[in-house]
Parts: C-alpha cells; sequence; structure tokens
C-alpha cells in the first residue's frame, strides 16, 4: 500500500471536487463514485470494484488503512477530523470515503434469463431508490433501469441506502423513456406498472399476475405515480391493502419483487 498522503487544505481540488460530486449527486471529475462509510467500503471490495482511493479522518487512520493494506495502488488520504466532516454528506460521518470506480453495465445485462427489470420512472427520493436496489438484489432482479428524471443512483444517499447494492445490481441511468419502452418490448418483457388500489380505473390485483415471465416493473414518482407514457405501455398492478390506498415506493417495490420472487421458485 502506498504511504499516505495528508490533506488539510479545504481548497484542495481533490476535496473541492469531492465535494462537489457529494452536492450534485454525481461522479467525480475522475468518474469516480463517492463512497461513504466503513461499510460501503467493504461492500465496494467485496464486490471487486476498483477501489481508487480512501479518504479517512485523522481519528479513523488506522482503521482505514486496516481494510485496503492488502491492495496494491489504493492510496490512503489523511484529513483533520474538523475537514473530513466539512465534506461529509452525513451529519454523523464515520470519517471514512472510499473514492470507486462504478461497475459499468451493458443493455443485455440487464435481460439475462427470465427478465425482472425494476424501471424508476421519476422517482426523486434517494432512499426510495437506494432501498429499491437493495430490495432488487434481494428477490433476484436481473437489473434498473433509471429513467431520465430518476436521482442518480450515485447520489450518496442513493449510495448508502443501496447498502452496496449498486455496486453488483446491473443498472443503467438517464435512460430516455422512449428508449427504455424499445429496449423493454424487444426484449419481450411484460410491463406493469405499480399503482394504488381502489383506484378510478381498476387494476390487477398482485396475486392474479403471473410474474413467472420475463416481466419489468415500473416504480413511478412518489406523488404523481407513473408517467402515461409508460403506463400506456403497461398492465396497472396494485397491492391489496386495508385502511390505506398507497404504500412508500420502497415498500411497494419491495412487495412486487418479493411476489416475483415467491412465484418463480415455485415455478422451478
Amino acid at each position: 500500500m502506498p504511504k499516505a498522503e495528508t490533506i488539510t487544505s479545504a481548497a484542495n481540488p481533490l476535496l473541492k471536487d469531492v465535494r462537489r460530486a457529494i452536492a450534485r449527486g454525481s461522479l467525480t471529475e475522475q468518474g469516480w463514485c463517492v463512497a461513504e462509510s466503513f461499510h460501503l467500503l467493504e461492500e465496494a471490495l467485496r464486490s471487486d470494484c476498483a477501489v481508487k482511493m480512501v479518504l479517512a479522518a485523522d481519528s479513523v487512520r488506522s482503521a482505514a488503512e486496516q481494510h485496503v493494506r492488502r491492495l496494491a495502488g489504493v492510496k490512503v488520504v489523511v484529513l483533520p477530523d474538523a475537514l473530513m466532516q466539512s465534506i461529509s454528506g452525513t451529519e454523523a460521518s464515520q470519517g471514512v470515503m472510499a473514492l470507486v470506480q462504478p461497475p459499468e453495465w451493458k443493455l443485455e445485462q440487464l435481460f439475462r434469463g427470465c427478465s425482472l427489470v425494476v424501471v424508476l420512472d421519476g422517482l426523486q427520493d434517494p432512499g426510495n431508490a437506494g432501498a429499491i436496489l437493495r430490495a432488487a438484489e434481494a428477490f433476484g432482479a436481473t437489473g434498473a433501469l433509471f429513467l431520465k428524471g430518476t436521482v442518480s443512483p450515485f447520489n450518496s444517499k442513493t449510495l448508502r441506502a443501496s447498502a452496496g447494492s449498486l455496486f453488483r445490481v446491473p443498472f443503467l441511468h438517464g435512460v430516455d423513456s422512449s428508449l427504455a419502452r424499445a429496449a423493454l418490448r424487444q426484449h419481450q418483457v411484460t410491463l406493469y406498472a405499480a399503482v394504488p388500489a381502489g383506484g378510478r380505473v381498476p387494476a390487477r390485483a398482485l396475486g392474479d399476475a403471473d410474474l413467472t415471465a420475463k416481466c419489468g416493473l415500473i416504480i413511478g414518482n412518489e406523488a404523481r405515480g407513473v408517467s402515461k407514457e409508460l403506463r400506456s405501455a403497461a398492465l396497472d398492478l396494485s397491492i391489496p391493502t386495508v385502511g390505506v390506498e398507497s404504500l412508500n415506493a420502497a415498500v411497494a417495490a419491495g412487495i412486487l419483487l418479493y411476489e416475483a420472487r415467491r412465484q418463480r421458485a415455485l415455478r422451478s
């Protein structure tokens, strides 16, 4: 492991780049995502992602170096605790950030085997998006599409909520809705749009849907739901509820994905 470097100035170009990436929910200028916390550092390493650099507060320097001690070429950059806190995207920083080269996925990788694709259509809350990707991995989804207007997968909150699943679940982001429709149609994927129970237009109940074939589950914007363009290409699907008409987007996605997993396990 290379000798650790120390940075003490907030005006350092690297730190300014990291701060911008966190504020914008984007990659750094070098194309690295900012994975903040020891857990995400561990998940990146477990996922065989290239960890390019680790920023560590002085108080946790030894712990950070311990994590990457056997890895060649990973630079550890040490910052005073106050400086690390000033660039952190969390109120209670653990004092470590990994700059990770995220995987680059191709469209075909999302449709391998009996496809189960999650389509995020205008979802805005990064916590919801990350939790959905976590559920996608847990229940065997083959990939995810972040359509234009959806929160960035590289938003630090999205990454944290995914608990590392964004390092492993194939996804594309910034995809135009019309291109997504064409790709899903080309791969013979049946689309289901998640809608509230008790809507004006009757929807198919989850228990009546066959999710064992190739399918895509569309999760819409938290306030507006699925866009008209995608809903027109999909079958409405609702989760039967008692006392409430709609569920949090991440909760709904988790239920839909679990049901798909359950049906497929029974069929196999």
